[in-house]
């Protein structure tokens, strides 16, 4: 009984001692609480802003490439360098992903003047390759591939209102508008509709957009190579758009090359510039130069007009531009001496969008889209170049002329690791192009559940050695659900008949016969995350 008394008193001493404290922990936790409660913001921080772009395909087509090398990273023109050849026995089947991340900081103590801006670019097909690096694998068993290709990293400041100054790696688009709050379809349907640039670019831009007005001017090094050296490739800009109503939208533009690389620097083996064989991927035209230095300028002057140009205004839509490109090429012995003018250039593009919306959503409307560029029938025996030039000489891609509807016949966006066609350059390989495509689409369920078929034809102003002026005529159709906002399954389809321009050997890939009319289908999911 004592030692009960005893284990008591120590008790009651003990729980003496604990109470303040425990009196203190509680109060030092409500504080706590009390100082999380208010260190939560009412509205979420905007500082930092994530968007990523998913997409994932299951593709089944009749064309591939026969150089295994590639493993079936392949851009450019179908049967050119590229070595991509068609089959009516082989059918490619399989399964390609791709994921772009954004993140968009913009600090608050800058009260909205700096932006900083990064994008990344993580693709495979499936199955391809594990535990290494490079871009454009990743997805076989394992994984563990080293692969996060770098897009934009670039600064934006705004100095005052309407001003902004781009700084860095970013978007290189031959249009008026801003590049970062566009969305894209305005890009591939309006100014020059990415044809002439539309890729990413090291430099800065600096622009004005009120209202009514948009002013851009840009300088870009597209290679540097020797820093010591004269031996680099710079773009210049100089771009505008003033807006005549709330309808009607006209502008112009001048765009300079300055290549004084003879070639030097470029994609992995295939190089850069006129005499590379990077045109002949691209399908651009290659210019027989020879071994010996070049240096070049080449400009580029346009207009380009629209009406209604978001297709909500009323139910007509009208866009076009036109662009020449004009400069000279000086070459000088290899060993040694001066230079002299070796080719002209002087190249003309043409072209003319229209639609009319029907029914209730932009979804229900039929459009038109024709191209014309001009083509060169000796070459350079008369010492000028009478086709057009675009960003295809020097990047892989960087002119993408994709949104007209068409798949085979002209380049499709909806591509990873393989985007090819018979007319990837609207040079088309220096002969030249008259075409179009035609395309009714059909909102099944209004904003909902989406449908289109449409053709697409052309034909060449110059023929190939061997062949004819007609390229083809290609048939597609697509039906979308969207499953939720910017998130959607769809399915694609197309097949081109090759017309005689594919009987020459130089453009078929040098097969003594027609090659197998190609084809392609597809099933994709797509998601915008933001």
């Amino acid at each position: 009984m004592r030692q009960l008394y005893t284990f008591q008193a120590y008790l009651f001493y003990l729980m003496l001692f604990l109470l303040p404290a425990a009196s203190n922990a509680q109060e030092n936790s409500n504080n706590t609480f009390r100082a999380v409660d208010s260190a939560v913001p009412a509205r979420a921080n905007k500082e930092l802003q994530v968007y990523c772009y998913f997409y994932t395909q299951g593709v089944a087509a009749n064309w591939f490439p026969k150089n295994d090398f590639l493993k079936g990273q392949i851009v450019g023109r179908l049967y050119g360098a590229n070595t991509t050849t068609t089959s009516d026995s082989l059918t490619a089947y399989y399964a390609e992903q791709r994921a772009i991340p954004f993140f968009v900081y913009q600090p608050k103590i800058f009260d909205g003047k700096a932006t900083l801006r990064a994008s990344f670019e993580i693709d495979w097909t499936w199955g391809d390759a594990a535990y290494g690096s490079g871009g454009n694998f990743g997805s076989a068993i394992s994984a563990d591939q080293v692969n996060l290709q770098t897009q934009n990293l670039e600064m934006e400041y705004r100095p005052a209102k309407y001003w902004s100054v781009n700084i860095g790696l970013q978007r290189l688009y031959d249009t008026p508008h801003d590049l970062y709050r566009t969305l894209f379809d305005k890009f591939a349907t309006t100014g020059y509709r990415l044809a002439y640039w539309g890729t990413d670019g090291v430099g800065i831009s600096v622009r004005r957009e009120s209202d009514y007005t948009k002013l851009k001017a840009g300088y870009y090094k597209l290679y540097e190579n020797n820093v010591e050296l004269k031996d680099d490739v710079t773009l210049v800009e100089l771009t505008g758009q003033q807006n005549l109503g709330d309808t009607w939208n006209v502008g112009a533009s001048a765009y300079w090359v300055s290549d004084n690389s003879s070639g030097k620097g470029g994609v992995s083996i295939l190089g850069q510039g006129l005499p590379s064989i990077l045109t002949s991927y691209n399908g651009a035209y290659r210019f027989p130069l020879g071994a010996d230095p070049y240096r070049a300028d080449i400009v580029w002057l346009g207009g380009f007009f629209s009406r209604n140009e978001d297709f909500m205004r009323d139910r007509f839509l009208l866009s076009g531009f036109v662009n020449y490109n004009l400069g000279t090429v000086e070459q000088r012995p290899e060993s040694g001496g001066s230079y002299r003018k070796t080719v002209d250039i002087s190249g003309l593009s043409a072209n003319l969008r229209g639609g009319y919306r029907y029914g209730q959503t932009p979804g229900d409307a039929i459009t038109a889209d024709v191209i014309f560029t001009t083509g060169d029938s000796d070459g350079l025996a008369d010492g000028t170049y009478n086709g057009v030039i675009t960003g295809n000489t020097w990047g892989t891609p960087a002119g993408i002329y994709i949104g007209h509807g068409g798949y085979m016949l002209f380049p499709h966006g909806n591509v990873v690791n393989r985007y090819v066609s018979a007319v990837s350059d609207i040079s088309n390989i220096g002969y030249g192009i008259a075409g179009g495509t035609l395309n009714l689409a059909k909102d099944i369920i209004p904003n909902k559940l989406h449908s289109k078929i449409g053709t697409a034809f052309a034909f060449s102003p110059v023929a190939p050695n061997g062949g004819g002026n007609v390229l083809g005529v290609e048939g597609n159709a697509k039906v979308v659900y969207d499953l939720g906002a910017f998130m959607s399954i769809e399915g694609h389809a197309a097949y081109l008949s090759q017309g005689d321009f594919f009987d020459a050997p130089s453009v078929n890939g040098d097969s003594a016969t027609r090659p197998t009319n190609p084809w392609i289908a597809f099933l994709c999911f797509r998601w915008l995350i933001f």
